[in-house]
């Protein structure tokens, strides 16, 4: 598939409709969810319209569909990541894959690998999505752990000047954001993974981010579990991805209780099955691993290093034309090094709700508010932002038009 994101917007249909009294539909809150393809859409109906049954549970002809199309969903999801199939472990959400995490590490019992004490330390960033954050806070106060975290510079870089002293001998879990989803900051990996092996911690990368727009080898990153989203990179909602080490996954607790997760139940005891399925309690969401799979095959039909290369070459047009107005801040990094297209700014005393709205009345979407990470907003000075998210079906000709409407909404409100 040849790449232009003229054609590409072809194949979404929300880009046929108008908002607003009729004006075009400028999509840049990808960071938030992503719009959905043709494909996609009729690969999760379609499982609807013609195969559905539950998964792993009956022997009638349907039931052996819904689960080849369930267990080749899983295996379109690895090949993704560079994993095996018995490594991927479906979810609701990115935010459940880490919960699954969190309380798996509270129901490990003491000698499993997982047990998490009060002699323990717990590493996050000052960058994270509450996703990622709240999870640690509440295990660390449920088992009496440690919570630290890697500071965040001023240019909206990841400070490692003090990384052996974040990550110590006691560390057990190191869990941060691949990509900030305000900062587009991409953080350097390698050293932390490093680290924290050198002391048995675990690493836990949350790709919510990063998936979507760049390739990812978890093997070549070398970390030990990663959470995505679905409907952040073009398919469906209701689906999240935990990927794990198959050895992790073998020793990991369940987090969820019930059907299919089982091997064998008495009226007082019960074993699990194996991995991944010990961990997908309950009849699973069957369509929307389908359409994940259809819309990872529509990103990889293009190619993730061509996505990335677009995005990066539309990031690099991005803050250069914001750049270009005085009054506007933007809060991260100023140039397209080791960052996603994405920017989180202010424009003078201009409340960003108040330019989100101008802005919306311009058929122009953009983000505004903290972005669900409140501590680094605080660190940073600046309880709200406007952020503009940018993806494959985006051009040069949405960002001419985020400039224009910006510009208009100095002159209505009468900014500095």
């Amino acid at each position: 598939m040849s790449f232009d994101p003229r054609k590409v917007r072809q194949d979404f249909p929300i880009f046929e409709r108008t908002i607003r009294d009729g004006k075009k539909l400028i999509y840049l809150d990808s960071g938030a969810t992503s719009h959905k393809p043709n494909s996609v859409i009729e690969a999760e109906s379609n499982f609807y319209r013609m195969h559905n049954a539950a998964v792993h549970r009956g022997a009638h002809q349907l039931a052996e569909e819904a689960t080849d199309a369930y267990q080749g969903a899983r295996t379109t999801v690895a090949n993704f990541l560079g994993g095996d199939s018995a490594e991927i472990v479906f979810t609701k959400s990115a935010t459940e894959s880490l919960n699954l995490l969190a309380y798996a590490f509270s129901n490990a019992e003491p000698g499993n690998r997982f047990h998490v004490t009060a002699a323990n330390r717990i590493v996050v960033t000052e960058m994270e999505h509450h996703a990622n954050l709240i999870p640690w806070q509440q295990l660390a106060k449920r088992s009496g752990a440690e919570l630290a975290w890697f500071a965040v510079t001023d240019d909206g870089r990841l400070d490692l000047s003090n990384l052996t002293e974040v990550i110590t001998a006691n560390t057990k879990v190191v869990s941060l954001t691949h990509q900030s989803n305000v900062l587009g900051t991409i953080i350097p990996l390698a050293a932390i993974v490093t680290r924290a092996h050198e002391v048995g911690a675990v690493v836990i990368l949350d790709a919510c981010q990063s998936v979507p727009h760049m390739p990812i080898n978890v093997r070549e990153l070398e970390i030990d579990f990663l959470a995505f989203s679905g409907h952040k990179a073009i398919g469906p909602t209701g689906v999240g991805v935990l990927w794990g080490r198959t050895e992790l996954l073998k020793e990991l607790p369940p987090f969820l209780f019930g059907g299919s997760m089982i091997e064998s139940v008495t009226m007082t005891d019960a074993t699990w099955a194996p991995s991944p399925r010990r961990h997908e309690a309950g009849v699973p969401n069957m369509a929307q691993t389908v359409g994940l799979a259809a819309a990872l095959d529509y990103l990889s039909a293009i190619g993730m290093t061509e996505i990335h290369a677009h995005e990066e070459r539309l990031g690099t047009y991005l803050l250069n034309r914001l750049q270009e107005i005085p009054a506007l801040k933007l809060v991260g990094p100023r140039e397209m090094l080791d960052r996603g297209a994405v920017a989180s700014f202010t424009l003078g005393d201009i409340h960003p709700h108040d330019l989100g709205q101008y802005l919306d009345a311009q058929g122009i979407a953009v983000r505004t508010g903290h972005h669900c990470a409140w501590p680094l907003t605080r660190k940073l000075g600046v309880p709200a932002t406007t952020r503009a998210s940018l993806y494959l079906y985006n051009d040069e000709t949405d960002i001419d038009a985020l400039i224009f409407g910006i510009l208009g909404a100095q002159k209505y409100f009468g900014a500095n």
